[in-house]
């Protein structure tokens, strides 16, 4: 073992060994290393062909560059291409194939400037100013030039930096937009270089560019600079990476899966809902899409009203004042539409529950009148910008299934528990597996670590007695409280959070809310927001991303279509369709001239559960002719016994 070079004034004869550090495997073996190791040094300690294979290091459960040292006691995880499904081990193959684009593009296009490159979920994308605005055709000599950088080779080099000398190095190259980020930046710096690029960035990276066996570069978007639409406009290339080819051709499958399946054509093609630039975020229900609408407000009336909710309506338009009791006028005002009125600021509502606050307050309360259900689906605006609508999933305007309970401390469990009850009834509805996330408290929290201890407690029991596994997503709580997210995966395999379960003790405090207790004394209530649907925009959005517009029979705009082979049948058709309104089913009837054939097809098109052909036999008969959607074959029926299926399927 080397010794430690001597402090100046120390004995000549004494010596100072290397520190030794102990780092735990997976397999719970302990690791010697000295002092100073890295995480590649641990994997080389292993094994020389783990060290070859290495991409990246987990540390105490979080993502590592190899390059960096282990800190002892610290328990490891390495790695390698072959764990080519690990979410952390592509994160690291993407981030370093994000480089290799912005090396591409400056290279390709002189005079690029370059922002940022991060690794998404499914991809990477890098922001550039070019030169000359750029077309798709650049996505493919990109591509290209990538792939040629790949075959040549790229060693990923991790360089310490200080502030000053950042600056400079990026203020010499002209790069503002990294002189920006390195005068922005907190803690320490750092560089990662391959080929001839550099860029300011934390890390972490892949040994070599060699484990990047499949890349492709999928778009382009126009994207501000820092997300703010003041700021100069960048180019975003959008692309993925896979250590597998097959993983990529798999990966390329569901995006065209994603493509057929998207909201916004499913939206236009089944007529149910448009959007115009003279109302940007805010969407446009056509009578089609009521129709799905009404049977979501209809199923969160009744199934509120069975577990004790009260409907209110509250305003839309509240004084600052309100958000600033709520303290939303300094966490979240940027996100809400605001205006001035006779002089004084005044604020679109993003959010029920301070409304729900003020009407709790306008009665006196009791212990014997909690629990306090109230449920409100309000109209609800948000200030997201441009750049971030999609769709019905990120608008301005919507609408969610909302609710606010007052409880007593005592009630805490009860009434989360009557939530999740709620949620996992809603979810297995719809054909969907609710999985639960935990969020804790965040930076920016309102109330003590006291308060938010014992809400995140609350929080844990009921998920615990429910015997629910919660991922926690620490620092992801809303500022006023903690928070149980609902998440479902899609049929692409995509994860989607869209309700969720909130437990404040702020609120009520900021409020001044109270009721009398059962000791004549007077208690502050604890609050509880959940909405388990989420917005019914985004919910309908996911929805039919998910069912590809196949939605359930009695969620259809459009339970059956009647098609009359001729003219003739024509009276009998209208009959028929009265007859299935009379009993609760949409229906109508398609009497075009088209062909029998061309019109069963755009029945099908427009995804109708169930097509009914009506002639001769149909409207002289006893029997109705079936066609089931997806299937090819028409079944005939006696006409009592098809009506009342109809009816069955139609009802919810």
């Amino acid at each position: 073992m080397q010794a430690r070079e001597r402090p100046a004034g120390a004995e000549p004869a004494a010596e100072y060994p290397l520190r030794i550090v102990k780092v735990v495997l997976p397999d719970e073996t302990a690791l010697e290393l000295p002092d100073g190791a890295t995480g590649l040094d641990a994997a080389r300690a292993i094994g020389p062909r783990l060290a070859e294979q290495a991409v990246l290091v987990r540390v105490d459960g979080e993502p590592r560059d190899l390059r960096l040292p282990l800190a002892d006691g610290a328990r490891i995880q390495i790695l390698t291409t072959r764990d080519r499904e690990d979410p952390d081990a592509l994160y690291v193959l993407r981030h370093s194939a994000a480089h290799l684009l912005a090396e591409a593009a400056r290279r390709l296009y002189p005079g690029t400037k370059v922002a940022i490159g991060p690794p998404i979920e499914h991809g990477f994308y890098y922001d550039f100013e070019f030169p000359q605005p750029v077309g798709e055709e650049a996505l493919g000599r990109l591509e290209d030039e990538v792939r040629r950088e790949i075959a040549e080779g790229r060693t990923f080099e991790r360089e310490e930096i200080g502030r000053d000398e950042a600056r400079r190095r990026f203020e010499a190259e002209g790069e503002r937009y990294k002189v920006e980020l390195v005068d922005t930046a907190e803690g320490e710096l750092s560089l990662y270089r391959q080929g001839d690029f550099t860029d300011l960035c934390r890390g972490p990276h892949l040994q070599t560019a060699a484990p990047i066996r499949a890349v492709k570069l999928l778009s382009l978007a126009g994207a501000y600079w820092r997300g703010d639409e003041r700021n100069t406009q960048l180019t975003r290339v959008y692309g993925t990476a896979f250590y597998d080819r097959q993983d990529l051709n798999e990966h390329l499958r569901r995006l065209e899966e994603a493509k057929r399946r998207d909201h916004r054509r499913l939206g236009r093609q089944l007529g149910l809902f448009e959007f115009s630039e003279l109302a940007p975020g805010m969407p446009f229900w056509h009578p089609k899409g009521m129709a799905v609408w009404n049977v979501l407000e209809d199923l969160r009336r009744r199934e509120n009203a069975r577990r004790g909710y009260r409907e209110i309506r509250t305003p839309q338009l509240y004084d600052a004042e309100l958000w600033k009791t709520s303290g939303h006028w300094e966490k979240f005002r940027e996100d809400m539409f605001a205006l001035e009125i006779e002089q004084r600021d005044f604020g679109l509502k993003p959010m029920n529950c301070p409304g729900h606050c003020l009407l709790y307050a306008q009665a006196p309360r009791s212990y014997r009148d909690l629990p306090l259900r109230l449920a409100e689906a309000g109209n609800l605006h948000r200030n997201e910008l441009s750049g971030v609508l999609h769709g019905l999933l990120r608008v301005r305007h919507f609408v969610q299934d909302d609710a606010h309970i007052f409880c007593t401390r005592e009630q805490i469990h009860d009434e989360l528990d009557g939530c999740l009850e709620y949620a996992f009834f809603l979810y297995d509805l719809f054909g969907l597996e609710l999985r639960v996330e935990l969020s804790t408290r965040p930076a920016n929290k309102l109330g003590t670590d006291e308060e938010w201890d014992f809400a995140e407690a609350a929080l844990e029991a009921v998920l615990a007695a429910r015997g629910l596994e919660a991922p926690v997503s620490a620092g992801e709580g809303s500022f006023y409280g903690p928070k149980i997210d609902l998440h479902m995966t899609d049929s692409l395999g995509r994860s989607w959070q869209l309700g969720t379960v909130q437990l404040d003790l702020q609120m009520p405090k900021r409020f001044g809310l109270a009721y009398a207790g059962s000791d004549n004394a007077e208690h502050t209530p604890a609050l509880i927001h959940r909405a388990l649907l989420g917005s019914f925009e985004r919910f309908l959005g996911v929805y039919l991303e998910h069912t590809g517009g196949e939605l359930p029979v009695w969620l259809a705009p459009v339970q059956a279509r009647i098609v009359p082979v001729a003219d003739r049948h024509g009276e009998t058709a209208g009959g028929l369709a009265a007859e299935l309104a009379t009993r609760g089913v949409r229906a109508d009837v398609d009497a075009s001239g088209e062909t029998l054939g061309k019109r069963i097809r755009t029945a099908e098109l427009e995804r109708i559960p169930y097509v009914l052909v009506v002639g001769d036999t149909e409207a002289e008969g006893e029997t109705l002719a079936l066609r089931l959607r997806g299937e090819r074959e028409v079944v005939v029926r006696p006409r009592a016994e098809a009506l009342d299926e109809l009816a069955q399927a139609a009802r919810l």
